[in-house]
């Protein structure tokens, strides 16, 4: 359920680039679907919605996280969006740092100091490719990630509730905004199911359930073949490689996490 749920999340890349509307229009109608199908889910499963401050905020960041991703698709390329949002572990840990003055371990600092090399590098090749605008709102997508993950971490939190208020609540604001796109043809519009229904929707539904059955260690591990598989998705059916800065970025930056995850999930279990 998990591999399902990161190769779901993957085909986000490979999809964005089929649909010539606005990041917004797309977003929003890729989240009323999601949100449709997570509000079944939540119905067939006698899930309880919560609703208090916690979830809001949760699915202020769901939101964030969406959109903002969406945007970096169509900035620069689909592998540095992905990688980019991947880097989420080391905003939480800056959080945790300033605004719940947790102290910083050495992997903690040690993972820091790798990504931030490793950003550093996809922001030198913005620069030189035009994607700048696009890695800034990737690394917002990852800054509402960490947020995502440290408010369903609280007590009375619910991440089913968040996801399903963030992705409905991003749905009907942003939606209306496809009446004002041209190309309303099969394509764009069976791709914009596909991203809604699958890769938000069933995606999520499968990595809510693969987190209760896999152990942590299996769990940090499987997640790092998304931003891998998306960057090669893209690369094959798109032709978008990654220059070589950006690759050395994206190498830096997967490995980082996946190690730090690995340890941490290690210390858990």
């Amino acid at each position: 359920m998990m591999l399902i749920a990161c190769i779901l999340f993957s085909t986000g890349g490979i999809l964005c680039k089929l649909i010539p509307w606005s990041p917004l229009a797309i977003n929003g109608a890729r989240n009323l679907l999601g949100g449709l199908l997570i509000g079944g889910y939540l119905l067939v499963t006698h899930h309880k919605l919560k609703f208090n401050w916690k979830v809001l905020l949760g699915a202020i960041c769901m939101s964030g996280v969406t959109t903002l991703f969406i945007v970096a698709n169509k900035l620069t390329t689909a592998a540095n969006a992905i990688v980019l949002q991947y880097s989420a572990p080391v905003w939480l840990i800056l959080i945790s740092v300033f605004l719940l003055h947790k102290k910083p371990t050495v992997k903690d600092i040690v993972t820091m100091v790798f990504v931030f090399v490793g950003i550093i590098l996809f922001f030198l090749d913005g620069i030189g490719s035009g994607g700048l605008w696009g890695n800034v709102a990737a690394l917002g997508a990852g800054i509402f990630y960490s947020g995502l993950f440290l408010l369903n971490s609280l007590p009375g939190a619910d991440s089913l509730s968040s996801l399903f208020i963030g992705q409905i609540g991003t749905g009907i604001i942003l939606t209306p905004l496809v009446a004002f796109e041209t190309d309303v043809s099969l394509v764009p519009v069976i791709t914009v199911i596909a991203l809604g229904l699958f890769q938000v929707g069933l995606g999520y539904v499968f990595f809510n359930l693969g987190t209760k059955y896999t152990a942590p260690v299996t769990a940090s591990i499987i997640a790092g073949v998304e931003p891998v598989l998306n960057s090669l998705l893209v690369a094959v059916f798109w032709g978008e490689m990654l220059k070589p800065l950006a690759l050395a970025g994206a190498i830096i930056v997967i490995a980082a996490i996946l190690i730090y995850n690995i340890l941490g999930a290690r210390s858990v279990s």
